[in-house]
């Protein structure tokens, strides 16, 4: 009978295995591989690379708005020059009740920064991160899943669904997504919280220009954001994510392009002008799903599998990245001391560095649609005089500002 020392000798061993790989996958093997670059690192993505990744996106990409934080890391590891010149800067923020006089308005010089934050179409991030990528030895393994998952004494076994192969890491990675099947694949579950809404997200084709506002408004269906996209062709559009009813979402999904436009303009309003084409829409439903564990011996949830938020603040992805950034900065630091990496005492002090963001950052996405669907006069009566204050106060404007940049808890500092 083969032991486990044995076996363990027979199999390729990792430092590191990341399981998906996606802009936070990527992201992590990035940062690691700069960091410790004699770590020997293995990212594993179900799907096949897009070979076309590197061409133009069209009038339909999909888009992330980046916070100040995230062009930070992203300047850390040498990419951001590299994204800048795709990105759509977003110099001023509306905040909006519909048919309530409440509004606040935040902007970047206001807050010491170029941008309060950027949007760029994916396509752009996932090419510049793979470009970046390459020039490191991090292995890549594509399309490729996980079959099963076996906890050793030292570190994981994974045996490899489409090579059939068998490996051995010290710590493993799960960064798949939300429902993870990788994690489910351990006993982590995700606990969901149905919010009984739909997203609706499409690019918006204006008759004017974006002129760098992003637009978060609330309405008796949901809160909607237009959020400033580079032109396409000489035009400017815009990013759009609405929430609606379940019934109103089928509604829009199914309406001519003139329908939905009508129905968009009517209900956010003429402060971006004329609304002119809408291209291909997407609704998903919404829910605040979040893992039962994030950390074990040898194992990290990371990602939309450790989180994933409401759209309405668009922090998703910018509090992954900051988990991602203080994740490598923690285990390069045991790495380095001589401590052992994947120890749970080393990951639970990940953990416990980013559990005030995660929770400050959660509450927010989770209260804030709750409080403006509330349709009490008595609560509108509340949150708009809380707007109109702020929109008096630079002290309190300040602070929310910092909070979207994700800086909440540091100085945000100037642009450069």
């Amino acid at each position: 009978m083969m032991t486990e020392t044995s076996e363990q000798s027979s199999v390729e061993h990792y430092d590191l295995v990341i399981v998906g790989g996606g802009m936070v996958g990527i992201s992590l093997a990035l940062l690691l591989a700069q960091q410790q670059p004699h770590w020997k690192l293995l990212l594993l993505e179900a799907q096949a690379y897009d070979s076309s990744g590197k061409q133009s996106p069209s009038f339909d990409s999909r888009s992330t708005a980046l916070s100040w934080s995230s062009r930070k890391i992203f300047q850390a590891a040498g990419l951001w020059s590299a994204l800048e010149s795709y990105t759509s800067a977003i110099n001023n923020i509306h905040v909006s009740d519909r048919g309530h006089i409440g509004l606040t308005r935040i902007s970047a010089e206001e807050a010491g920064v170029e941008a309060l934050g950027y949007v760029i179409e994916n396509r752009w991030i996932g090419a510049g991160l793979l470009d970046k990528l390459a020039a490191t030895s991090v292995e890549m393994m594509a399309p490729e899943r996980v079959a099963k998952i076996t906890p050793l004494k030292s570190g994981v076994r994974v045996d490899l669904e489409n090579c059939g192969e068998t490996i051995q890491t010290s710590l493993l990675v799960i960064a798949d997504g939300a429902n993870s099947q990788t994690a489910q694949k351990l006993g982590i579950h995700s606990d969901q919280q149905p919010y009984g809404q739909q997203g609706i997200i499409a690019n918006i084709g204006l008759q004017e220009s974006h002129n760098g506002v992003a637009y978060e408004r609330f309405t008796d269906q949901g809160p909607m954001a237009m959020l400033p996209l580079p032109d396409f062709d000489g035009s400017p559009r815009c990013a759009l994510v609405w929430t609606q009813p379940p019934e109103r979402a089928a509604e829009l999904m199914a309406a001519s392009d003139k329908d939905f436009l009508t129905a968009l303009q009517e209900s956010f309003g003429y402060r971006m002008g004329m609304v002119q084409k809408v291209g291909e829409r997407v609704a998903y439903p919404l829910a605040l799903t979040t893992a039962s564990e994030q950390v074990r011996r040898n194992i990290v949830v990371l990602g939309n599998a450790a989180h994933s938020l409401h759209p309405v603040a668009g922090q998703g992805f910018n509090l992954s990245l900051r988990d991602v950034a203080t994740l490598a900065d923690v285990l390069g630091k045991a790495k380095s001391a001589g401590l052992e990496f994947s120890s749970l005492e080393t990951l639970e002090g990940y953990q416990q560095q980013q559990l005030a963001d995660q929770q400050n950052t959660l509450m927010f996405s989770d209260n804030l649609p709750k409080l403006f669907a509330q349709s009490s006069s008595v609560v509108a009566l509340g949150r708009n005089s809380g707007l109109v204050v702020m929109d008096l106060l630079p002290s309190l404007r300040s602070r929310f500002a910092k909070f979207g940049m994700g800086m909440a808890n540091k100085e945000a500092g100037h642009g450069s």
